[in-house]
C-alpha cells in the first residue's frame, strides 16, 4: 500500500496541523514505510498462532491494604503558598 502526499496533507488537516513542505515530504516517507512493514506483517502464516492478549505471561503483583495513619493537615499545609481554614485555597475556576 501506497501513501500518498495528498493522504498525509489530509491527516495533518484532520490534526489541525501546519507542515512543511519538508515535513510533509519526511512523513510521507515515513508513513509509507510503516504502511509497507504491515504489509509484510500481513502475509506472515499466523495459521498455528495461538492468540494472546499479552506477549509474556502477565501476574498481578498486589498488596493487602493496611490501615495507616496519614500525613498531620499542619504538616500538609506547610508548603503551600495560601491555606484558609485547614484547606489549600486556589484559584476559582468556573
Amino acid at each position: 500500500m501506497k501513501i500518498s502526499r495528498k493522504d498525509v496533507e489530509h491527516v495533518a488537516l484532520l490534526a489541525r496541523l501546519e507542515l512543511t513542505e519538508q515535513e510533509i515530504e519526511q512523513y510521507t516517507e515515513q508513513l509509507d514505510s510503516i504502511l509497507e512493514y504491515a504489509a509484510t506483517l500481513d502475509r506472515l502464516d499466523t495459521e498455528n498462532v495461538e492468540p494472546t492478549a499479552h506477549a509474556v505471561p502477565l501476574h498481578n503483583v498486589l498488596r493487602a491494604d493496611e490501615v495507616k495513619s496519614s500525613i498531620e493537615r499542619e504538616k500538609a499545609l506547610q508548603n503551600s503558598p495560601d491555606a484558609e481554614e485547614g484547606f489549600y485555597r486556589v484559584p476559582r475556576i468556573v
